[in-house]
């Protein structure tokens, strides 16, 4: 338990019925006349749907405790992701559901923050951006230029991005796992 003149960003809480909220931003208001409050910003741990809540100022709210590891990517065994932990060298298998839109951006070797409650993952989660292989583009037409358009191009995971005219097949690029979107080439 805490207060909610405790609350920081990140911090997890167990609200509804046992839900996990995580705190997205927070500010305390103590207005001119009545008692002083902390209107929020959560977002759904499982879900990722951000509501805002108001809590009056100084009451309890459950906290919970969100484990989150480091952990390497090592290989899929049916519909399971097999993560292993770098420190103690123990694998866990992780529900394709519980990875996401991450898997996308997954390829073996990768290091990803696994995020556990209970014994039960919550989430994986990637850096904000990853080097990943064009598999497959078709060549740009002549009279190509650096700015502009863009083409479909297949990633070294079977995933399929927009990049531009001038990226081709076998190059390294950069991609934000956030939006899936290309974000430059890799000069190597």
């Amino acid at each position: 338990m805490a207060s909610t003149n405790d609350l920081k960003n990140g911090m997890v809480l167990k609200l509804d019925g046992g839900q996990l909220w995580s705190v997205v931003e927070f500010q305390h208001v103590k207005p001119g006349k009545g008692p002083a409050f902390v209107r929020t910003k959560l977002k759904n741990v499982l879900s990722g749907k951000v509501v805002d809540k108001t809590f009056n100022a100084g009451i309890k709210v459950e906290t919970a405790t969100v484990d989150r590891r480091d952990m390497q990517f090592s290989y899929m065994d049916g519909d399971y992701f097999v993560f292993m932990d770098m420190d103690t060298y123990d694998q866990l298998m992780v529900d394709r559901k519980a990875v996401g839109d991450t898997a996308n951006f997954l390829i073996e070797g990768f290091t990803a923050s696994v995020a556990q409650h209970d014994g039960e993952v919550l989430y994986v989660e990637l850096p904000a951006a990853v080097e990943l292989k064009v598999q497959h583009t078709d060549p740009g037409v002549q009279g190509d230029r650096s700015t502009g358009g863009t083409k479909p191009a297949t990633l070294e995971t079977g995933y399929e991005i927009g990049v531009p005219l001038f990226i081709t097949t076998g190059e390294t690029i950069k991609v934000d796992t956030r939006s899936g979107e290309y974000i430059s080439r890799v000069n190597k």
